[in-house]
């Protein structure tokens, strides 16, 4: 599948990777609740468990997600996102692709990780990134889904001085987990915390897992 924004996407995180990956060095050790959401998500996959990262960026929830014992591998657009994830965590595997699309087998996976990484794909194109989630997962398969909270996209522009921007969308827990169930899913738990201002949040942050 090609987009625009896909290409837009990938052309943001290639200029970007460096800077975001310095700037957010710490963004997990800062969350506690982040922490124990991956942790519950990991329980709940079992020991060993095959998982996706999907939307990887520079790989550090990937390598959270193999220290709690998964079995895991990173996928993201971006070829500059995914050297620095290489670099970084050189005994895991990190590949490139597009959630849309994955070139994984019907039913192959334990556990599917989408943190922040569906909020740069458009409303009418969710169904089909869902469905795709659901593919790809055995019955009983669990997925987490991260995304900010709001009714509109926020625009990021010359971030870091660079000559980019990008779309960064809002949206509301009810809904997404309407599409979610529409996809068949279970939804198991929906978990919305108030905007961080001391780590430069500045929209609620919404946890969805679901079963599959």
């Amino acid at each position: 599948m090609t987009a625009d924004f896909l290409t837009a996407t990938r052309a943001f995180y290639d200029t970007v990777a460096e800077d975001y990956a310095d700037r957010f060095r710490t963004d997990i050790a800062d969350r506690p609740l982040e922490r124990a959401l991956l942790a519950a998500f990991a329980e709940l996959v079992g020991e060993g468990g095959e998982v996706a990262d999907l939307g990887c960026g520079p790989g550090r929830v990937t390598a959270r997600l193999a220290g709690l014992g998964l079995s895991v591998f990173g996928l993201d657009l971006s070829a500059s996102m995914l050297a620095i994830a290489r670099r970084e965590n050189p005994g895991l595997r990190f590949v490139q692709g597009s959630m849309l699309e994955l070139e994984v087998a019907a039913g192959a996976l334990d556990g599917v990780l989408c943190w922040y990484s569906s909020i740069h794909t458009p409303d009418d194109h969710l169904p089909v990134l869902f469905g795709e989630f659901r593919r790809v997962l055995r019955p009983e398969g669990q997925l987490l889904l991260a995304f900010q909270v709001g009714d509109a996209a926020r625009r990021f522009e010359d971030p870091w001085g660079h000559p980019v921007a990008l779309d960064f969308e809002r949206r509301r827990p009810e809904e997404m987990a309407r599409l979610l169930t529409d996809a068949g899913f279970t939804l198991r738990s929906s978990t919305v915390r108030e905007a961080d201002t001391a780590l430069g949040e500045s929209s609620p942050q919404a946890f969805l897992l679901a079963t599959g």
